[in-house]
């Protein structure tokens, strides 16, 4: 190989910068459907891999710790072993070098800026994902979903509701947190999210993401301000030695001043010393008064509530593997919510779609299923073929049809026509009463001369918009002042008239 060592390190520079250019020029399409822009997340990241082990075989030829480098520089300027110089016979030594090694690697040749570039642009990587995963849209977390109902820690929950709480571990107590199966559960989860996030955006370096959270880590554990584990990991275990209860006894000085408190908080009070709380008010404030002038570990056994078992101090071994143990939680309980974080799309998305499978029908699961899978074939194939659409469901905004559980939803398969905009048609519910605000449905309610009032909601047909106009016009005439009819007179007989019938009779002299 040293022989042709600069041949070596010119066709890896040339490797080199043929993959930026691949790069650049495959960075700039815009993929817009998803499973076509995670192949170019992919294709991206497995040329920048290549890139990163041919630089690491340049840095070593760079480094030349053999001098093998130096030798060949050395023998290109004709320089034998006895120090003589022999230029031409150098060259065609180099020369017939040269071409037995490419003879021998026919894939090290060179290659143009454009041979192949299409090929591997269009190159679609393998990428395992499980049929719930739907290449990368949602999460699968069954098999998590299934520890978790069968763990001391969990409790029985539908698959919908574990994906809001999943994250959520302060609800999960101290004593479960510490325990071996929980630690082996919350690796999993990490692990699971991990991969999930490396698979979906292979570009994003994980590692120093992981790095940044162990560093903001390490001095809030230090400082006891993680949240949740501001006793590091102690509280449990050493809360039986040192808890107080929450009345100080030494500021009473007789039972009948305990009972004062109230027997809710001399309850409160006895469980804090792991006590009986049973009894009435004088029987718990006895209970604990005893306390004042005997220390706990002196106290009689029948007085301790049932099954209390009263704490053993421990080394400082034991206490150091305690914090190790909580340590290694707490870190992992942070990584997992950072993953969180990060996955925060594609965990809200999984949510909507659980949420939407528990919704449907069979029938309208299979009809989805049928629709994604002809969705998916149609993305691979051009831009310009013909979408499939044998249901012939409406486009939405990517230019595709729209899913046919959003179709039946939204009810568009029902058509409302209305004759004052034309016998225009409104395909949906939703459509039909957002018209009566549009321009359309006002100009003609214009040209029929009629207001268009909250009256006339839901009213399509001219003729029965003309009746409503008229009758709620007779409506408003009779609450009009007539005073040809309403205008009251009387006469000297105190007889009384409409103006009307007044008039006609003085005209008449019969007034």
């Amino acid at each position: 190989m040293s022989a042709n060592l600069l041949e070596q390190t010119r066709a890896w520079h040339e490797e080199v910068e043929r993959l930026e250019r691949l790069i650049v020029k495959d960075l700039q399409r815009d993929a817009k459907p998803h499973k076509e822009r995670l192949h170019q997340y992919h294709r991206v990241n497995n040329m920048v891999e290549s890139i990163v082990g041919t630089c690491g075989k340049l840095v070593e030829i760079y480094e030349d710790k053999d001098n093998a480098r130096k030798d060949e520089i050395a023998a290109l300027g004709g320089q034998s072993a006895n120090g003589q110089n022999n230029y031409f016979s150098a060259f065609y030594d180099r020369l017939k070098e040269i071409r037995d090694y490419h003879r021998r690697h026919p894939s090290a040749r060179v290659v143009d800026e454009g041979e192949d570039a299409e090929d591997l642009l269009k190159e679609e990587p393998w990428i395992e994902f499980s049929g719930e995963e739907a290449h990368g849209r949602y999460l699968d977390l069954h098999e998590l979903y299934n520890s978790y109902l069968n763990s001391k820690f969990g409790h029985s929950i539908e698959y919908s509701a574990y994906l809001e709480e999943f994250s959520q571990t302060h609800k999960i107590t101290r004593n479960h947190k510490l325990s071996k199966q929980y630690r082996e559960y919350i690796s999993h989860l990490t692990e699971y999210l991990r991969s999930f996030f490396q698979r979906t955006q292979p570009l994003q370096d994980l590692d120093k993401i992981f790095a940044k959270v162990e560093a903001d880590f390490e001095p809030s554990w230090e400082a006891g301000t993680v949240d949740g584990w501001e006793d590091k990991g102690l509280g449990n275990g050493q809360a039986s030695i040192t808890q107080e209860p929450t009345i100080d006894i030494e500021d009473y000085d007789s039972i009948e001043e305990l009972m004062e408190l109230g027997p809710e908080r001399l309850k409160d009070a006895l469980a804090s010393l792991g006590l009986k709380s049973g009894g009435t008010a004088r029987q718990r404030a006895e209970r604990l008064f005893l306390t004042k002038s005997t220390p706990l570990d002196e106290l009689d056994r029948k007085h301790f509530a049932k099954g209390y078992q009263p704490a053993q101090k421990k080394t400082e071994q034991e206490i150091a593997q305690q914090m190790q143990i909580s340590r290694e939680v707490a870190l992992a309980e942070s990584q997992m919510q950072r993953l969180c974080e990060l996955l925060n799309e594609a965990i809200e998305e999984t949510k909507a779609h659980v949420g939407r499978k528990q919704a449907l029908t069979y029938e309208e699961m299979e009809a989805e299923r049928e629709e994604e899978e002809v969705q998916a074939e149609s993305e691979s194939d051009d831009d310009d073929q013909q979408i499939y659409n044998p249901l012939k469901l409406p486009m939405g905004w990517d230019g595709k049809p729209i899913p046919y559980w959003l179709y039946k939803l939204h009810g568009l398969g029902q058509e409302f026509k209305c004759e004052i905009c034309g016998n225009n048609s409104y395909w949906g519910r939703r459509a039909f009463e957002r018209h009566f605000k549009e321009w359309r449905h006002q100009h003609g309610m214009r040209c029929l001369g009629i207001p268009n009032t909250k009256n006339f909601h839901e009213i399509t047909s001219i003729k029965d918009a003309r009746a409503l106009w008229e009758k709620i016009q007779e409506r408003q005439g009779v609450n009009k002042w007539r005073p040809d009819l309403e205008e009251e007179y009387e006469d000297q007989d105190g007889n009384v008239y409409n103006k009307k019938t007044f008039a006609d009779l003085q005209r008449q002299g019969l007034i």
